[in-house]
């Protein structure tokens, strides 16, 4: 993979005149022509050579911006505003359901988690494009003035896709928010579970991405990205809900309560139950005592894996 390439900046470009496209030389052997080199044109960059920290800057924003389609394709933007519209959606009813009954519909902590199928489907189409192309095409979206490592490629990739999702959930929860501020609900307002769901959502964005971007970067082909991260999830939640079923049926409710941790939304359910002290967002709650530490543990565990799995990605192929 390409990591270094000549940036553009003051004075890079094609040159006007005359000598864009001029022939800079010619060689012969025997009278005839054996090859030739032509001058496309392209100046030296004499502007200024910012650091590494601009580099991941600019690297960050380009994907983020990316992630949302702009700059792209009228095309690219559909998927990510329309799965934004969905997010939004359930906010808008509930403002609605508060303005006429006085009452909270959907709660912030359970927002998340009602919604887990469309942030899935947001997971699975964009982390592909984050990773994808430069695999494919060995080459970065960006001309820098000097070389970025497969560090900070890796970590602005992972920071704009926690970004995204991070857009993706908080801004439907500050628009409850803000709508049931408005409608001025009898009793005060549900300000400490706001800030307890936008305090899980940051757990959500930094798990979610480190999975879905590590997933994406084993194959250079998006189609099959997508299908790889749809297909853990689609797994984990299916695995999930049948050993939930199985043990529950066989009065093993606290085997039962464990088995609710496989599904990844769940696992980080059952961090904002402990964290926080909400109410959990699944039939039978979560194993008392033992069960929020060990999630605690199993998400720190999950994204430090996924993070290892991409440094040693990029670092294979950075030198092939």
């Amino acid at each position: 993979m390409s990591e270094t390439s000549a940036g553009p900046g003051p004075g890079f470009g094609p040159k006007a005149g005359p000598e864009t496209g001029a022939e800079a030389g010619a060689t012969t052997v025997a009278g005839r022509p054996s090859g030739v080199i032509h001058d496309i044109g392209y100046r030296h960059y004499d502007g200024p050579r910012h650091g590494r920290g601009h580099a991941f800057a600019a690297l960050t924003v380009n994907s983020l911006r990316g992630v949302y389609g702009l700059g792209r394709t009228a095309r690219s933007k559909i998927m990510p505003f329309l799965l934004f519209g969905v997010m939004t959606l359930p906010a808008v009813v509930s403002i609605a359901v508060m303005a006429f009954v006085k009452q909270q519909g959907l709660t912030y902590p359970a927002y998340a988690v009602t919604m887990q199928a469309v942030l899935a489907v947001f997971l699975a189409a964009q982390s592909p494009y984050l990773v994808a192309p430069d695999l494919r095409f060995r080459v970065l979206p960006l001309y820098m003035s000097r070389p970025t490592t497969a560090l900070d490629y890796v970590a602005a990739k992972l920071t704009a896709m926690t970004l995204a999702l991070l857009i993706l959930i908080g801004a439907p929860l500050t628009l409850l928010f803000a709508g049931e501020l408005l409608v001025d609900l009898p009793g005060p307002p549900h300000t400490g579970e706001y800030f307890a769901a936008m305090g899980t959502a940051v757990i959500y964005a930094v798990l979610l991405s480190a999975v879905g971007v590590a997933l994406a970067s084993f194959t250079p082909r998006r189609g099959l990205g997508v299908a790889s991260v749809i297909t853990v999830y689609l797994l984990t939640s299916a695995v999930s809900v049948v050993l939930v079923g199985l043990l529950m049926s066989t009065s093993r409710d606290a085997a039962a309560a464990w088995a609710w941790l496989v599904n990844p939304f769940f696992l980080v359910d059952a961090v904002q139950n402990w964290l926080f002290g909400v109410q959990a967002n699944n039939d039978s709650g979560y194993p008392p005592d033992l069960g929020g530490p060990v999630a605690a543990a199993a998400v720190v565990a999950i994204i430090a894996l996924c993070v290892a799995a991409l440094v040693l990605r990029y670092r294979k192929a950075a030198s092939s």
